[in-house]
């Protein structure tokens, strides 16, 4: 989610309008779905209906299968994991989400079920985000509230879950602030990685403010929206000396308003309704969401801003990059110029035409396709994944 919202990473815009949005989702009556029933009158499903039902139809049933949430003890404080997929005998993919916390887990309903069909995707609420922030006081969880502390937090995910699955390496997917760790995680310890998977890449931070700032102008000036046009050239020049969060809300406003975040889509409605009915999160974990996006933008907003991975273009394991062709809440252009500078065992860039920022639930289908035919056969060739369907013509 980023940008604040969804990124920028999630970040802000989101960071503040996710906020108001999760804050109020949770405080509505349980009544929050209009159906309309056989005799044609207007009834409403509970929150809590709507999730039962939402569960029931992706319950792993298959005797391979993982569907765990569990709280595990990281580096001081408590952090949970959903780990979910049809066969044990598949890859691990570890997911990690945008923000600062912006967790995935709440939304990955919406995308990921077909992925389990494949891999044994992990999502993990990071360090001051929703369900783990829950879990913690603000004062257990600041002293790692740091770049170098939750990257050390990802690297202990991924030796609980090559020591409890039995796997020598696993996949490594990181979204817009998830990038940041994976990069510096992918860095680290590239033995532990089938691949590094890059989607809505954070390349240089204050780079990356500049060209959102110039697409929103851009996009203003060439639909005459007085209101952008004087908001945006208020804050000029931008991003300046000292960016502030109300300038960097603004920016992201209007870059998501032109479709940088979502292409063709204005808001992000569509991402926080489906968030509200999550099956894997309650009231109170959605509540939480907008609670540690504020506790951790104090503590990482100005480390993001500080991302610098111009000349960050040496990996020891494979890089795939995901970009979507109209992001501009991680820049895509930054992000191509990056791809072309990696030296690595390989790489594999790919642009989808019809996304920005939230490829996966934009493209969902491509999306696969490409973790199918671009990510599985790296492991697949090492002799971890479920056989594939027997097939014949005849």
């Amino acid at each position: 989610m980023t940008i604040f919202r969804t990124p920028f990473l999630f970040m802000l815009a989101v960071a503040v309008g996710m906020i108001a949005a999760n804050v109020s989702v949770a405080a509505e009556p349980a009544g929050a779905a209009s159906v309309t029933s056989t005799q044609g009158k207007s009834t409403l499903m509970s929150r809590d209906e709507v999730t039962r039902i939402l569960e029931s139809n992706r319950k792993i049933v298959s005797p391979n299968g993982v569907d765990e949430r569990v709280k595990v003890r990281i580096n001081g404080i408590d952090q949970w994991l959903s780990i979910r997929g049809k066969d044990r005998r598949n890859p691990i993919l570890l997911f990690l989400h945008g923000g600062p916390a912006s967790p995935a887990m709440p939304e990955a309903y919406t995308f990921q079920t077909p992925w389990e069909d494949y891999f044994t995707v992990v999502q993990w609420d990071q360090r001051g985000s929703g369900k783990t922030y829950e879990a913690n006081t603000e004062q257990a969880m600041e002293a790692g509230m740091t770049v170098d502390g939750m990257t050390d937090d990802a690297a202990q995910v991924v030796q609980y879950l090559r020591q409890h699955y039995g796997k020598q390496k696993i996949f490594l997917l990181g979204h817009s602030w998830g990038t940041v760790l994976g990069v510096h995680l992918a860095q680290q310890h590239p033995d532990w990685f089938y691949a590094y998977i890059s989607v809505g890449q954070v390349v240089n931070g204050r780079h990356n403010e500049e060209v959102g700032y110039a697409f929103a102008l851009r996009e203003a000036i060439a639909q005459g929206n007085t209101q952008a046009m004087r908001e945006l050239k208020a804050m000029a020049p931008y991003p300046g000396p000292k960016l502030t969060l109300d300038n960097i809300g603004m920016r992201s406003k209007w870059e998501m308003y032109y479709g940088g975040l979502a292409y063709g889509r204005q808001d992000y409605q569509f991402e926080d309704d489906a968030e509200s009915l999550s099956p894997d999160y309650s009231k109170a974990d959605l509540t939480a969401i907008g609670k540690g996006s504020l506790f951790s933008l104090n503590h990482l907003l100005q480390p993001l801003l500080a991302v610098d991975f111009d000349h960050t273009t040496q990996f020891d394991c494979p890089v795939i990059v995901f970009v979507g062709q109209h992001d501009y809440t991680t820049a895509h252009e930054l992000t191509e110029k990056w791809f072309s500078d990696i030296q690595a065992p390989s790489k594999r860039l790919v642009v989808f035409a019809d996304s920005a920022h939230m490829i996966m639930q934009e493209q969902p289908g491509r999306f696969l396709m490409h973790l199918v035919t671009d990510a599985l056969p790296l492991a697949q060739k090492a002799g971890d994944a479920a056989p594939a369907e027997i097939a014949r013509d005849r």
